[in-house]
């Protein structure tokens, strides 16, 4: 059972408040003590899930989530003030899974975590590998790879191509991405979508794979690798 959360969080009635919820939910909740170490507290507890504040003292939430990223793909849900915009694409590029601007409201919260912890840890398919194009996409190890390189993705990186790899040269309409990758999450912004496919652009560029991931404009995506031929 995944129910671990832990809370980064400077002000403590904000904490506080978020953990009385959702111990009351059935939760396991730490708030991390120590804003200065956040990995050590990190380490220590071992969450399946962070809610994180973007704007902390002594290092900010990018700083502690490419710290995280280094050895952990648990899922992070941001917590963002009002203008923080520029700040959530930069985050979703450096591997957060969701965000949700203060002030909180709790039931928002709640289905976001919900959300987060059934698309990392029932993510199940029947296939572990699929083969396409000289590019293969482990499945079950979040990688894709080719004979030029291999790139690490995280989960939700990982269903975004293992649904454009099943439907390889046919558009994958917003919707069916949105549908299967968030399971018709109410509370995602379609922005969300935007920035998930670009990051993965970006991180498929070293084995150039990039360009064969297409924007239909007002529809959709799809993987085109008859371009590479």
């Amino acid at each position: 059972m995944h129910n671990k959360i832990m809370i980064v969080e400077d002000d403590t009635v904000i904490a506080q408040t978020i953990s009385k919820f959702l111990i009351e939910h059935g939760y396991e909740v730490q708030i991390a003590k120590h804003l200065n170490v956040v990995d050590k507290d990190f380490s220590y507890f071992e969450p399946d899930l962070v809610i994180m504040d973007l704007m902390l003292p002594y290092f900010n939430g990018f700083h502690w989530l490419e710290i995280i990223r280094q050895t952990s793909k648990v899922p992070v849900v941001f917590l963002t003030s009002a203008g923080d915009d520029p700040n959530l694409v930069m985050a979703m590029d450096l591997g957060a899974d969701d965000f949700l601007a203060k002030p909180v409201e709790l039931s928002v919260l709640l289905a976001k975590i919900k959300g987060s912890l059934r698309r990392v840890y029932q993510y199940q398919v029947s296939e572990t590998k699929i083969t396409e194009g000289g590019y293969t996409l482990d499945i079950a190890d979040h990688k894709i790879l080719n004979e030029t390189g291999r790139v690490s993705l995280s989960p939700i990186e990982t269903k975004l191509l293992g649904l454009l790899f099943e439907n390889i040269d046919q558009l994958v309409t917003r919707e069916q991405m949105i549908n299967k990758l968030w399971e018709g999450d109410d509370f995602i912004d379609r922005n969300t979508l935007a920035v998930t496919v670009n990051r993965l652009r970006k991180k498929v560029e070293s084995i150039g794979l990039a360009p064969f991931i297409v924007t239909v404009k007002g529809s959709g995506y799809k993987l085109n690798l008859e371009l590479s031929k």
